[in-house]
């Protein structure tokens, strides 16, 4: 393993999670510089490994579980025996977080609760993320990102006002709890960097999922009325939508009044701006169909390009509506190096999403692949634990590792 160079050089991370909401944590401390060994069922592993297909091509991996686990050194270990926990402990102690998403308490029948292991490792940071919290009368249930968009109110806002509620087509909810909870783990370094002091992280899907309700929220407390769904259309601003074009759609965001003057005056729309429907942007959200209505003839008129490049010009928000293929390659994402391609164990070479966090002095750090199940357990034990190929092979026979 190559030595990282990230701002989290030097900690450790006993990580004992899974799917997705925990390795995305995980990963994002890893890419910054943090010694992960992520803990795996002999035999079995994280779930995500056999979420396919689509696997990686020549490999055996999904491309779910590719993409979350880079940085990290896998070691087998199964904590329902006693000396997989006395194992687990030993490693513990030389790290400085752990982090886990089972069900609350689920830990404790192991010795590796918060309260069991903050009595024995006191610096501890010890990071839990699950669907409802570790308190409230949800806590025991189980999470699952669907069930949370659900409960956590963003379904019943996206979708078309006739349509049914929809979710959004990525699990929004497992990431943004993910990254809270690396949020709530820097800080608790920060704490114990001051203080000494090891804590609890507590995160839960819910709690995050009602935390970046963001505007929407905010509507909803001000006036005390439901959102309605709007599809592609802003709660607050028009036009900020999505138009038919010539050929396909595209996204045109006018945030502004002076925005609304440009547009109006540069495509012979100047009439708009004595019409008291249009005038300011409260009245043309109080009047968004008529907007829409009057807008959607003008925006058919020519293709996308032919509008991006008009409106880039007069300095006016606007975008196609990429699919993923032109995603990955649109000129300005390969400049900004958001996909790169690591050396996997099974000898092939991998595409990865790149970290999107740009560091000027301590960037991110991809010095290993998302690993092999068990690839590095003889090497995690015996430069951790010194243990020895007799040891090794003993607890392997037994099913430890």
């Amino acid at each position: 393993m190559t030595d990282p160079t990230g701002p989290l050089k030097g900690l450790r991370v006993f990580d004992l999670t899974r799917v997705l909401a925990g390795p995305t944590c995980v990963q994002m401390l890893a890419d910054l510089g943090a010694d992960v060994i992520k803990i795996e069922r002999p035999g079995a592993g994280d779930d995500t490994r056999g979420f396919a297909p689509p696997f990686m091509a020549g490999t055996k991996e999904s491309a779910y579980f590719i993409g979350v686990n880079r940085n990290k050194r896998s070691v087998t270990l199964d904590i329902g025996q006693q000396e997989g926990q006395e194992i687990a402990l030993k490693l513990i102690a030389g790290c400085d977080i752990l982090v886990e998403n089972f069900k609350v308490g689920a830990l404790a029948k192991y010795g590796l609760g918060y309260e069991q292991l903050h009595a024995r490792f006191p610096r501890l940071i010890y990071c839990s993320i699950t669907g409802f919290g570790q308190t409230g009368p949800y806590a025991p249930r189980p999470g699952y990102d669907s069930l949370i968009q659900g409960m956590g109110g963003v379904m019943s806002l996206t979708g078309e006002p006739d349509g049914l509620p929809q979710k959004v087509g990525v699990p929004v909810a497992d990431l943004f709890a993910g990254l809270y909870g690396c949020i709530g783990v820097l800080a608790a370094l920060r704490h114990r960097d001051l203080t000494g002091q090891g804590q609890q992280i507590d995160i839960g899907m819910l709690d995050t999922s009602v935390a970046w309700l963001a505007n929407q929220g905010m509507n909803y407390l001000a006036t005390g009325e439901n959102p309605v769904r709007l599809g592609n259309q802003h709660p607050n601003i028009a036009p900020y939508q999505v138009f038919p074009t010539a050929d396909g759609h595209m996204v045109l965001s006018i945030g502004n009044a002076p925005t609304f003057r440009r547009f109006c005056e540069a495509f012979e729309l100047t009439h708009l701006l004595d019409d008291p429907r249009f005038v300011t942007n409260a009245a043309r959200v109080g009047n968004r169909q008529v907007v829409t209505d009057t807008l959607t003839p003008v925006m058919r008129q020519h293709p996308t390009h032919w509008w991006i490049e008009r409106l880039e010009s007069l300095k006016i928000g606007c975008g196609p509506i990429n699919k993923l293929a032109e995603v990955f390659a649109d000129p300005h994402v390969l400049a900004r190096e958001m996909v790169l391609e690591m050396a996997h164990g099974s000898g092939q070479t991998v595409k990865v999403i790149a970290n999107p966090v740009k560091l000027s002095e301590t960037p991110a750090d991809y010095r290993l692949p998302p690993p092999l199940l068990g690839e590095h357990t003889d090497a995690v034990l015996g430069e951790r634990l010194g243990l020895g190929e007799a040891e090794l092979a003993a607890l392997r026979e037994k099913g430890v590792i």
